[in-house]
Formats: structure tokens, C-alpha cells, sequence
């Protein structure tokens, strides 16, 4: 909250966004338009006595009508008054008997005088001027008034709750929405059964939870699953953000807390749901993030409500954070947030259904494989997917296809893994063939080796950062990994850097994130995992980002010495890995050569692609009992394909010479020398 000055008499923002007048502005106002007033009252009168009346006698009258020097009279029927105009053009006024004699009129109209009689003015007529200023000043007041009141109770208004509630006469949201967790479900699923039926409960004793705390990365659908109880439940459901109790004026969120609560109440058995309430449910006193009395007196407050329930109230609070470790233990206690549901990122077989519930109703082809589309996005939510069949069904509109097929979510699935297609990206020749070269050792490398993830794709065209992917699927979500998995994956993204060692006898800058990867993950098999001989079963965390002051303290937990065993054991590991790459690709370099032309030619292979053009260039089968299973972009994941029967030895294939490319390396010449590990 920044501090400001505000100058007398100027304009605040109002509640409704609205400028709002400052007690100063509305005095001034007042003030001016009292004098306004009264100025118009003493001066309007004389605005219709714009004419000079002179008052004669009655008898001097009568004399100048007989000398005809009258022009018009007119007779007052009230009052006996007659006013008029004489021959050189003035005005009199006098005083006539009251009713006039009928003589003096016949004197009057025999001198040719213009008689007219006039019926006594009324009061509205009268007082007309000074009725409309009145009228004029009274709606005045009336609406200053009004904007005084609205501004009292915009004050009054910001104490009040921000939640929004979700009839029942809106469109439902009940499990059978949510595809997938199964567990979830069935431990959130006692939540409807208290709110349905709460006496079967009270019976034998047993308390509901009165609060669920959602936790699960974002996009997982922790807001969904809390619509979705409140559907199944039929109750009444409030959803508000953590975001919204906070306000710069110290004790609003309190207030906001208070009137959620007792509105709840009234409807109860209802739901509340807070989404990331770690914006409120910081933990007290930890330094960064913390000391925040607005913050602080919310949390508070609402610590307070829930601690206060009535154990019959049938109101159930379910709130949703992706950092639990944030929270306040006073939250996380019994009788709050005492029950923890983690909504992890779906697995597998959690994938496919959440596809199916997300392309219904679309036109999807019939050759569509969402088993295979749910191998190719692991480590992706709800949301992703969501995005990623939306992506596909934009693909097909684009191209002005009838059905969303395959190829569509291939293309949807490169969009949002690597980016969009960078079509305006030209490539030398050159540049081409190495990142050629780098994609087939990385491609190679994934076939041959045992441990591996299947090999799915490689491309030579640009997307988003990349300038050419290797793509593994793997044939089911892993849990836990052995060391003999790590160190193929190591040794598989080694391929790309040693191809181009092994074809151009230099490196290029290509392979930094590989080797970025390859770090982190050798890092952690010796410091995390106890992979290391030379350090044996020790485990050191890593460096976790600094979220709360009580992290700033953090430091090292191992001396200089472990430090540079760590690193030695780092480098020994990824050493071997890139001489056993070395190795692999000096054996099957014919391989690399002719997956390398065919990646040239066709810029985009699939799994069962590659591995037909290693197994023709080796010669026979890689792996004869057809152990490993490869990915086609057309179908799901087959055994690797038998080479061609004849001929036994399938020739080397040409040397790749693209224009201004330097010429590679003879595969009959020994690898490069490597360092001594």
C-alpha cells in the first residue's frame, strides 16, 4: 500500500469505481448555490418591470380621454385599477371606482380608447418565479443528499462479503463431470453424504470434517470437484477467492470473512469455497510474506468462524491452494483444515477418460487412438488437456476439415510442447544437416539402448525455442525409476552432441539444454538419490526457492570437501554416459547416416519410420526378439519392425553433401579421443 497526499477538496474513487465529492467539495457546493438563490430572489421581480408607469389621477384621466389623448385602457374587474397607454406613448396608472360605471366605459369607447378588463392575477401566477428557484434549490439539496447517502453506504458496502453463490436453477456440476480420481472422489464423497442425510452422522457420533483443503498443482480442477459436491448435494455453494477479503483499509477482510459466514449460515447446509487461500492463510510472523496486519486480522477472523462452528451448522468449507507448505498450522489443525485431499496430475489411465469427457460432442475421427494421445501428454492437468482438444479442433477448422483426427492433435500436441511452427525460419543447408545429424543421434540412441522411453517422432522443423525435437512416449507412467533407466536417458540425450562430435569433429551450441538436463539429473542421482559409489547411502536436499523469511537462513548442509565429491561424482557420471554414447554411434554409424538422409528428406519421421532405417542399415535386427516397442504417428505404440529380408547387408548409404556443409567423417575412423575419467 503506497502512501499519498490528497489535496483539500479534491475527488476520492468510490466503491462502484464512481468519483465521490470530499466533505470540503460538498460545503463549497452548498454554499454557492444558497447565494445563487438568493441572488435570483431578489432579482428576478424587477426582470418584469421592464416598463415606466406613471400614476395619474382619475379625473385627469377622464379630462384626457375627451381630449382624446387615451389610447388603450384597461380595467381591473377587481380592483377597479386601470392601466393603459396615452397618445405619446407613455403609461399611466390610476385608480377607478370598483365596479366601473358603465358611462365612463360608453366615454371610453366613444373616444376610440381600446377597453379591455382583466380578471385579478393568482398565486401560482404571482409567485411563479420564486416557486420554480424554490423547486429549482429543493433538487438540489435532494440530490446532494442522495450522493451523500450513496457514498455512506459504499463505505458501509465494503465490509460486506464478495462471494458469489451458485444457484441450483444454473447447470449442474456432479461427479460423473469429472472424469478420473477415483480416490479423490471417494474420500470427498462423505462431504455429500453428511450434507444429504447429516442425521445419520449425529446418530452415531461420527464429525464430518468441517474443513477440506484441495491441494494439487494448478489445472488439476480442485475448483470443479468443489462444484461438483455442492451439485451432488443440491445445497446452496459460495465461491470466493482469497484475494477478494483483502483491501488497503485494515479490518474490511475481517468484515468480508464475518458477513461470508453468516450468510452461509442462513442457507445452511451450504458449501464455502476459498480458492488460493494461501493469500490470506500465510503463515504469521515468518518475515517475507508475512506481518501484514490486514492479512493477519482476516486470517484471524477466520480461524475464528470455523473454530466457532456449531457441530450441527451443516456448513462445510473447502478451500484450494497449490502451497499448502505456506499455510498457517493454526489452519491445518484439527477442527479447521483437518483433512488434506491431494489432487495430483493425472496419471495414464486417469488421461484417457478426462479425453473422452472433453471431446464429447466433437467430431472426432474414428481413427483417432486417445490411448496414444494420452501416452504422448504426460505430467499434463485437466486444463491441459482441455487446451490441447481445443488446439486439435482450431487444427481441423484451420485446415477446413469435417473431423478432428490425428494428425490434428499430433499438430495440437507440438503446439503447446514446443510452440508454435516457425514457417518463416530459414535454415542454411548446413545448419540443416547438423541439426539433422543431432536429431538422429538423439533418435538412434533412444532405439538402440534397452531402457529407454519408445521412440515417438523427430523433427528437423523449428518450433517455438527448438530448433529440431526427438519425442519418447512412455508406454506407462513410471512412479520410481532404476539407476539403469536414468542412465540411458543421460546417455540418449548425449546423442545429439556426439553425433556432431563424431561427424563434424566439433560442437556447436545446440546441445545446451541437453546438457543443462543432463546436469540436473546427474546432480540429483548423487545428491538426492545415493546413486554415487564415493558417496554411498547420503542424501543432501536441494536449494528450494526462498517463499518464507524462515528460508532465508538456509545454508549448506555438507562441507567443502562433499561438495567437490559431489561434483567430481557429477562429472564422472555424465563422462561415462557420453563415452558410451561414443560407443553406440561408432557401432551403428551407418545408421546415423541413413536416418540422417531420411530426416533430410521427409523432415518429420515417426517412430516406426526410424527404426525400419536403423534396422536396414545395421544390417538386422537391433533388437531381434523385438523387445522394444517404437510409437507411429498413425496408430499405437508396435514392435520394433523386422528389417527387409534381402538384401542381408543393405549398402551404405551416400554421404550427405549439402551445399557449403563440411564433409563428414568416414564411420570406419576411430571416435574422438575423450578425457580420462
Amino acid at each position: 500500500m503506497s502512501d499519498f497526499n490528497e489535496r483539500p477538496g479534491s475527488q476520492r474513487p468510490g466503491p462502484a469505481g464512481q468519483r465521490q465529492m470530499t466533505p470540503e467539495s460538498r460545503r463549497r457546493l452548498v454554499t454557492v448555490a444558497i447565494i445563487v438563490f438568493i441572488v435570483g430572489v431578489l432579482f428576478i421581480p424587477s426582470l418584469f418591470q421592464h416598463k415606466t408607469v406613471r400614476t395619474v389621477s382619475y379625473s385627469s384621466l377622464l379630462a384626457d380621454i375627451k381630449g382624446q389623448k387615451v389610447v388603450s385602457a384597461s380595467i381591473n374587474n377587481s380592483t377597479g385599477v386601470i392601466t393603459g397607454q396615452l397618445s405619446n406613448g407613455a403609461n399611466y396608472s390610476t385608480n377607478g371606482p370598483s365596479p366601473a360605471i358603465s358611462s365612463e366605459i360608453d366615454l371610453l369607447r366613444s373616444n376610440n380608447v381600446t377597453v379591455t378588463f382583466t380578471n385579478p392575477s393568482s398565486f401560482a401566477a404571482t409567485f411563479l418565479p420564486y416557486l420554480l428557484w424554490i423547486g429549482i434549490f429543493a433538487g438540489f439539496m435532494i440530490f446532494a443528499s442522495r450522493q451523500a447517502r450513496g457514498q455512506m453506504n459504499g463505505m458501509m458496502a465494503v465490509g460486506r462479503s464478495r462471494a458469489k453463490q451458485f444457484s441450483q436453477d444454473r447447470q449442474r456440476i456432479t461427479f460423473a463431470d469429472v472424469a478420473g480420481y477415483l480416490g479423490v472422489k471417494q474420500e470427498i464423497s462423505e462431504v455429500v453424504d453428511f450434507l444429504k442425510s447429516p442425521a445419520r452422522f449425529r446418530e452415531i457420533g461420527a464429525l464430518i470434517p468441517k474443513g477440506l483443503l484441495l491441494v494439487g498443482p494448478p489445472g488439476t480442477g480442485k475448483t470443479m470437484f468443489a462444484r461438483a459436491v455442492a451439485g451432488e448435494a443440491g445445497v446452496p455453494f459460495f465461491s470466493v477467492s482469497g484475494s477478494d477479503f483483502m483491501e488497503m483499509f485494515v479490518g474490511v477482510g475481517a468484515s468480508r470473512v464475518r458477513d461470508l459466514f453468516n450468510t452461509a449460515r442462513k442457507q445452511s447446509p451450504a458449501i464455502v469455497f476459498i480458492d488460493e487461500i494461501d493469500s490470506i492463510g500465510r503463515k504469521r510472523g515468518a518475515g517475507l510474506g508475512g506481518g501484514h496486519d490486514e492479512r493477519e486480522q482476516t486470517l484471524n477472523q477466520m480461524l475464528s468462524e470455523m473454530d466457532g462452528f456449531d457441530q450441527n451448522e451443516g456448513v462445510v468449507v473447502i478451500a484450494a491452494t497449490n502451497r499448502p507448505d505456506v499455510l498457517d498450522p493454526a489452519l491445518l489443525r484439527p477442527g479447521r483444515f483437518d483433512r488434506q485431499i491431494v489432487v495430483p496430475l493425472p496419471d495414464l489411465d486417469e488421461r484417457l477418460p478426462i479425453l473422452q469427457v472433453h471431446t464429447r460432442g466433437k467430431p472426432v475421427d474414428p481413427g483417432v487412438d486417445l490411448q496414444l494421445v494420452a501416452r504422448g501428454t504426460p505430467g499434463m492437468s485437466g486444463a491441459d488437456l482441455a487446451n490441447l482438444v481445443n488446439e486439435a479442433a482450431l487444427h481441423a477448422a484451420r485446415r477446413r476439415g469435417a473431423t478432428i483426427t490425428m494428425q490434428d492433435f499430433e499438430s495440437a500436441r507440438d503446439r503447446v510442447m514446443m510452440g508454435q511452427e516457425r514457417d518463416t525460419m530459414v535454415l542454411k543447408d548446413e545448419e540443416r544437416t547438423r541439426i539433422a545429424y543431432h536429431e538422429s543421434g538423439h533418435a538412434l540412441l533412444a532405439y538402440v539402448l534397452d531402457k529407454t522411453d519408445p521412440l515417438h517422432k523427430l523433427t528437423i522443423i523449428p518450433r517455438g525455442m527448438a530448433l529440431g525435437v526427438t519425442m519418447t512416449l512412455p508406454e506407462e507412467d513410471r512412479h520410481i525409476m532404476s539407476r539403469e533407466h536414468l542412465e540411458d536417458s543421460l546417455c540418449m540425450r548425449m546423442g545429439g552432441r556426439v553425433a556432431e562430435l563424431l561427424v563434424y569433429g566439433d560442437l556447436s551450441t545446440g546441445a545446451a539444454d541437453d546438457l543443462q538436463r543432463n546436469t540436473d539429473l546427474a546432480r540429483k542421482m548423487v545428491r538426492e538419490w545415493g546413486m554415487s559409489k564415493e558417496l554411498g547411502p547420503m542424501a543432501w536436499g536441494s536449494n528450494n526457492q526462498v517463499f518464507l523469511g524462515e528460508d532465508l537462513m538456509h545454508t549448506r548442509d555438507y562441507s567443502d570437501h562433499t561438495s567437490k565429491t559431489i561434483d567430481d561424482e557429477v562429472e564422472r557420471i555424465l563422462r561415462e554416459q557420453e563415452a558410451r554414447a561414443i560407443e553406440v554411434l561408432t557401432l551403428h554409424r551407418h545408421g546415423l547416416d541413413a536416418l540422417t538422409q531420411a530426416l533430410l528428406e521427409h523432415e518429420t519421421l515417426d517412430g516406426e519410420e526410424a527404426a525400419r532405417v536403423i534396422d536396414e542399415a545395421f544390417g538386422e535386427p537391433v533388437h531381434p526378439r523385438q523387445t522394444k516397442t517404437v510409437s507411429s504417428l498413425n496408430g499405437s505404440s508396435t514392435p520394433a519392425p523386422a528389417p527387409a529380408p534381402e538384401p542381408t547387408a543393405a549398402p551404405a548409404p551416400a554421404a550427405v553433401e549439402p551445399a557449403g556443409a563440411p564433409a563428414p567423417r568416414s564411420s570406419a575412423l576411430p571416435p574422438p579421443a575423450l578425457p580420462s575419467v
